[in-house]
């Protein structure tokens, strides 16, 4: 009989290991032993089993309505499929057509009790595949559980070991990529750099990134999961995703290896924590964070009009006011209608004009910043407030260094009583612990204070300069700098009906020992920062 073969692997790995080749020399030796002639192979490397819609496989069945050959050898039935109605489909659609199937593991079905043996062994194969997977499911999720790396590429910045007999895979840093990754995420906290501004840096820099496609260069899928990784802050999660079928596919062509080639995210619960060594601090991860969101929120793609205050006016209703409007027709007005469409709109203010109420807010600003007396003002009462927290901690000083006194005396007594035999060693240990744990306390304690005595003091001279430095520095900034000196200082600017407008605004101070009149900003986030409160 002049026939072919078809021989199907379903996994990269298989492929390396030449598992494909195998099933060849199998499928020749029954045909050589047979007295069959193999005149063409078909070859599917790297498909699924349960993916019907192959290349080597829909070529077999059009050469067959060709009748090239008269049979089609296979090693085994769950070759052609791994789901028992596809196989069905493909050895009927066959024998319809005279070809002859043959498997090596199977003899031909005669009766309808061979016939039988075919759909059980097809079943037998769909029930084996989904038993595997789920035997792999279940060995991953307890490995992880475990705190170990299961499978899968190491991120940017670190390197992957494989298993061996004395240890399990892990990460260990790469140092070099693990400074690009320190370089970008400053670059984005202290720098304020978006993402695109980031990419284009390390192109200028000549970094690449670890799996260099495209031209190996830097994209804003890549770097956008950089930036969001957990990991280095040591966290790397598994079960994080699971594959579905995509909804809007690139890939429209007829084949696919894959069905579910995209991914889902599960809720945040079920990700499974797995500990590597982290690359950056926690701070400067959530600094990042905020930043990311800063910069979606300003972005010039959500900005329609070159205004100073884009997403920081608001109506009284509560609304945020939009720019609408063309050229130099631009107005702030209320979101109401567009909330409440198709709903008769609630709120009936009217819109103002952009450009005069930037400059209005801008105006006021300045105005501030440059106020000689309110500057001297503040001054004044921080540097009072240093004077009194110094007088303060003089007192607490005295009082501590008389209580160190006492435990060094109180030490001494006990030495000399064990010197004496009156306490044991043991009773010794016990009681001169509690001593040094109470000296070790009280100088950490005079150690804060003696930090504290350094505080330094505003001269007042130099504060009849800042006025004036600060006239000259915010005149000479360009818009788009003003833009981010307001996104800073600036929290919300409310307009009424008519021509009442209000400013509240912040300026941001450093320092975190300067507890008074500070207030908490944004508690329910994950860091808050702490700033000190104006009215403009």
């Amino acid at each position: 009989m002049i026939a072919a073969l078809y021989a199907r692997v379903s996994t990269q790995r298989q492929e390396q290991e030449e598992t494909i080749e195998t099933q060849i020399m199998a499928v020749k030796d029954f045909a050589n032993k047979d007295g069959h002639t193999i005149v063409k192979e078909y070859r599917d490397d790297g498909w699924s089993g349960m993916i019907l819609a192959r290349p080597a496989l829909d070529e077999l069945r059009i050469d067959a309505k060709a009748k090239l050959w008269e049979g089609i050898i296979v090693y085994d039935p769950d070759r052609i499929a791994r789901k028992y109605s596809y196989q069905a489909l493909v050895i009927d659609e066959l024998q319809d057509l005279n070809i002859q199937v043959l498997f090596v593991t199977t003899p031909p079905a005669v009766t309808d009790g061979d016939r039988l043996l075919y759909g059980v062994k097809g079943l037998f194969a769909e029930y084996e595949r989904d038993r595997n997977a789920d035997k792999f499911r279940l060995g991953k999720l307890r490995k992880a559980r475990n705190g170990f790396i299961v499978n899968g590429p190491a991120a940017y910045g670190y390197d992957y070991i494989l298993k061996t007999k004395d240890e399990e895979a892990h990460w260990i840093i790469n140092e070099e990529e693990a400074e690009n990754v320190r370089k970008i995420f400053h670059w984005v906290a202290d720098e304020k750099l978006t993402i695109r501004g980031a990419i284009r840096r390390l192109h200028e820099l000549g970094i690449t990134p670890k799996k260099k496609r495209r031209g190996a260069i830097w994209t804003n899928g890549p770097m956008c999961r950089l930036l969001r990784n957990e990991a280095y802050i040591g966290k790397a999660y598994y079960n994080k995703n699971y594959a579905v079928v995509p909804e809007n596919p690139k890939n429209n062509g007829q084949y696919k290896r894959v069905k579910k080639s995209s991914r889902r995210q599960r809720l945040k619960e079920e990700w499974i924590p797995i500990p590597v060594p982290p690359i950056i601090s926690e701070e400067l991860f959530y600094r990042v964070q905020e930043q990311l969101k800063l910069n979606q929120k300003y972005n010039k793609k959500n900005r329609k009009a070159k205004c100073l205050l884009p997403q920081k006016v608001s109506c009284v209703c509560g609304r945020p006011r939009n720019i609408e409007g063309v050229r130099e027709h631009r107005y702030y007005r209320c979101s109401d209608r567009i909330y409440r469409f198709p709903l008769p709109r609630e709120c009936n203010a009217s819109g103002v004009n952009a450009y005069h109420l930037d400059d209005m807010v801008w105006g006021a600003v300045l105005k501030l910043f440059t106020n000689a007396d309110l500057i001297k003002e503040q001054a004044r009462k921080w540097t009072d407030r240093q004077l009194k927290e110094v007088d303060s901690s003089q007192g607490d000083i005295l009082s501590s260094e008389k209580l160190l006194k006492k435990l060094n005396e109180e030490e001494n007594r006990y030495e000399k009583a064990y010197g004496a035999g009156i306490l044991t060693l043991e009773q010794l240990k016990e009681r001169i612990g509690e001593v040094r744990l109470k000296k070790q306390s009280i100088q950490n304690e005079l150690t804060k204070a003696n930090e504290s005595e350094s505080k330094p003091v505003i001269d007042m001279v130099q504060i009849d300069n800042l006025p004036q430095r600060f006239s000259s520095m915010l005149q000479s900034l360009s818009f788009e700098e003003k833009q981010l000196f307001l996104r800073s200082v600036v929290e919300r600017v409310t307009v009424g009906d008519g021509t009442k407008v209000s400013v509240k605004g912040c300026i941001p101070v450093e320092s975190e020992a300067q507890n008074d009149g500070f207030w908490t900003e944004s508690r329910h986030r994950r860091s808050s920062k702490r700033r000190k409160k104006y009215i403009v």
